[in-house]
């Protein structure tokens, strides 16, 4: 049951994430569809036809005009020839829609200056002139046509001019002075299941996660408010990057770590030297303000919980130094106190005087070696026995009290204090410094590239 709820939930995150990649194409479609209406009237002008009314576009009456007019003269040429009164009144009519078309730019309106551009250059490039309408009133004579042939001369019009007139448009306004635009009403369909998705989803996770409420975890998603946003909905490309990386359908892991890889190392680069350089000069403050001296102390007036780690923390190093450390360091502790006894013997009259007597001359030596072995065996044994005796272990506790009381008392003094504190001053110093310089050294993107590595071996071990 579990495993089918879990196989539904990827589902339909992986269903939310193709109507996110859909809703975002078209968003595109729709922002570069003015740019790109030429092509589209081009090869796909079914398209154009179907989606101009969306966005409030219109054929250009003056340029659609002209088109017309040269139609009717094609028609005219075909039926009466060039020399026909019906042909020279077309003739005429075109030379005058010339004049108005060069003049008044109806390309203007619609913010396609570049391709008016093109077709002014195109008339003089073809009739060898300095002006586009003294270009097109030479071109629509009868005598140049008959000269040139019509079948070449119209059909450079209609291949090299005609698209340049038919890509010009009108577009509409409306009473906010803005250009008319109902791709909302195609948009407001993909914001309405995502928003319901969205509230869904987050009031499911408030009930699942105590004290997080409905609206933190709206907050929480705030990334995903752009698909409920008639505004910059170009947006939406970080929201549906997300949802197709977490649906699984596309793995962009890799993707991202070498988009973000270069300044991702030098950030975190910057940011590790940083938060280093920020430690040592707080630990440095502390010290000079001599606040280290307290960590050699229990406590006084902290909370209980405080009191139960420091006690704890205690207990545990003097557990380790009892049971672990000493039995490792007994032959070294041995070996100490045979020098420490053999000192005191040698410095005492009486075993000089003893050192006279024949045979009695090795028993100190003999006597030493022994009695510092039993002296170092019972030390440990000691220890580990008064430990685990409760009244032994109190009795341990306060001297380990006292021993923190008497260190930090004579942290205390004033001299030992600005001794102290000039060396570890100087030693934070030296490491910051070597720190940085090292640093240097180290190329930030190899790092990121270790870090990485070891991620995605930690990646491959983990059972999941």
């Amino acid at each position: 049951m579990a495993e089918h709820t879990i196989n539904w939930g990827r589902r339909w995150h992986q269903l939310m994430a193709i109507l996110m990649l859909v809703n975002l194409a078209l968003v595109g479609f729709n922002l570069s569809y003015v740019t790109l209406r030429g092509l589209y009237l081009r090869y796909t002008p079914a398209l154009v036809h179907f989606y101009d009314p969306v966005l409030g576009i219109e054929p250009q009456p003056l340029t659609q005009t002209y088109l017309r007019t040269v139609d009717q003269l094609t028609d005219s040429v075909a039926q009466t020839g060039l020399e026909s009164t019906s042909t020279q009144e077309l003739l005429i009519e075109l030379r005058s829609q010339s004049h108005l078309l060069i003049s008044e730019n109806p390309y203007l309106v619609s913010n396609q200056m570049p391709v008016f551009a093109k077709l002014k250059r195109r008339l003089r490039g073809h009739m060898e002139t300095s002006a586009a309408e003294e270009a097109l009133a030479r071109f629509w004579q009868a005598d140049y046509l008959a000269e040139t042939g019509w079948e070449p001369a119209i059909g450079f019009f209609q291949g090299r001019i005609r698209p340049l007139l038919e890509r010009n448009f009108y577009r509409e306004i409306n009473e906010m002075g803005q250009y008319v635009d109902e791709f909302w009403r195609i948009d407001s369909i993909f914001m309405v299941i995502f928003g319901v998705e969205l509230l869904g989803r987050t009031y499911g996770s408030s009930r699942r996660r105590s004290g997080v409420s409905w609206g933190d975890a709206i907050a929480r998603q705030w990334y995903e408010l752009p698909l409920v946003l008639p505004l910059g909905r170009w947006l939406r490309i970080l929201p549906t990057t997300v949802k197709l990386h977490h649906s699984g359908l596309f793995n962009l892991e890799k993707l991202l770590a070498q988009i973000t890889h270069e300044p991702a190392a030098y950030l975190s680069d910057r940011v590790s030297k940083f938060v280093l350089v920020r430690f040592v000069n707080q630990t440095q403050q502390n010290i000079k303000t001599g606040d280290f001296g307290g960590l050699w102390q229990a406590p006084q007036g902290g909370t209980a919980a405080a009191d139960s780690k420091f006690d704890r923390l205690s207990d545990r190093l003097i557990q380790l130094a009892i049971y672990q450390a000493l039995p490792t360091v007994k032959p070294d502790l041995q070996e100490l106190l045979h020098h420490s006894l053999k000192g005191a013997l040698t410095r005492n009259e009486i075993y000089g005087g003893l050192k006279q007597i024949p045979g009695l001359n090795a028993m100190p030596s003999d006597a030493l070696d022994g009695l510092s072995t039993y002296l170092a065996q019972a030390t440990c044994d000691v220890l580990a026995e008064s430990y685990a005796d409760e009244e032994g272990r109190v009795i341990i506790e306060q001297l380990s009290q006292n021993f923190r009381a008497a260190l930090g008392q004579g942290l205390q003094d004033k001299q030992t204090s600005a001794e102290v504190r000039q060396l570890l001053n100087g030693l934070l110093e030296e490491f910051k410094y070597k720190y940085i310089q090292q640093a240097e050294y180290q190329d930030p993107e190899t790092i990121l590239e270790e870090a990485n590595q070891l991620f995605e071996q930690s990646s491959e071990l983990s059972p999941s």
